[in-house]
């Protein structure tokens, strides 16, 4: 017999913040990573198996599900899902939530903060500061930001909030997306090639998955130009990071603010070793008050699913 019998099992397929596990040892019998690190518990406990909780990076495809045959829900610790296959869930009848609208202004915060400190070379002036070098002579000069023209590639509620904190800068604001949003008044452009030529600063802040991998690309950054940067806080898989590495290097770009990768958390070493970046490690929403309101609504959202109650934020698509 599982322990806490008569509780709900969850497979954990991802590791959590600690206050969220408490909460969910207070009323779950959790199975954490099991089916990566022992097998054969795995295959003994999956038939009661009733719940899954994710990150936003984490996989939940589509073998997985199948080997689930009690799966009731899947509740994903992040507004990304991407790596969640929804539609086999759905094909099932399993609802997947997310925790969306609670990250906004972190993450728009975010894509500001990158946005002044590459194109005022902030970290660099730090270092410069700290190695004495300043006893040698000022600074090189950087770029302005008040005034500039924004670019957004995506315009959901974390591209919304990042252009209303760029009218305080006095920015344009242009965007492409799948279609021109109803109600947003900023310029739109059909495609991000188009879109790059026409702005300053380029902000990714695009769903990942299949369709938007690579979107970012040596098209994209030769239209940005050499007086152009570039800050994602999206997925790393929405930039080809070759075609980045090859355009900071060379000059086609001015700069870039990154704070997802690739491969995370391995970043390329070529990237790591260019003068003109930022990089942060994924920290978009990484406050206490966001991740613990992110934890709450994850909770919340198995919560209700088990008391037969509406879920507060379903995964449509």
């Amino acid at each position: 017999m599982p322990d806490n019998a008569g509780r709900p099992e969850l497979l954990l397929v991802a590791p959590l913040m600690p206050f969220l596990l408490e909460q969910l040892r207070q009323h779950y019998t959790l199975h954490d990573r099991i089916h990566i690190s022992d097998p054969a518990a795995f295959a003994a406990v999956a038939p009661r198996i009733r719940g899954v909780v994710a990150n936003g990076e984490a996989k939940v495809p589509r073998e997985l599900i199948a080997r689930l045959p009690a799966l009731e829900v899947i509740s994903v610790f992040g507004v990304g899902y991407d790596g969640v296959d929804v539609a086999a869930a759905h094909e099932r009848g399993v609802p997947v939530t997310n925790t969306p609208s609670v990250l906004n202004d972190d993450v728009a915060d975010l894509a500001i903060g990158l946005l002044i400190a590459t194109a005022r070379r902030i970290p660099q002036a730090d270092r410069f500061v700290r190695a004495n070098e300043w006893t040698h002579g000022p600074i090189a000069l950087s770029r302005k930001v008040t005034g500039g023209r924004l670019g957004l590639v995506g315009m959901g509620r974390i591209g919304q909030a990042i252009a209303e904190r760029a009218l305080a800068f006095k920015m344009s604001v242009a965007y492409t997306s799948r279609s021109p949003r109803a109600g947003v008044g900023y310029t739109y452009h059909p495609d991000a090639v188009s879109l790059a030529a026409a702005v300053d600063f380029l902000v990714v802040i695009t769903p990942g998955g299949a369709a938007t991998r690579g979107l970012i690309d040596a098209r994209v950054l030769k239209a940005l130009g050499p007086d152009g940067y570039l800050v994602n806080v999206a997925r790393g898989s929405v930039v080809d990071e070759a075609a980045l590495i090859d355009a900071l290097r060379h000059g086609a770009i001015a700069g870039a603010g990154l704070d997802v990768f690739a491969d995370e958390p391995n970043v390329p070493e070529a990237l790591r070793a260019l003068p003109n970046v930022v990089l942060t490690p994924h920290i978009g929403s990484g406050t206490k008050q966001t991740r613990e309101a992110m934890g709450q609504l994850t909770f919340d959202n198995l919560r209700a699913h088990f008391a037969g109650q509406p879920l507060l934020t379903p995964v449509d698509a």
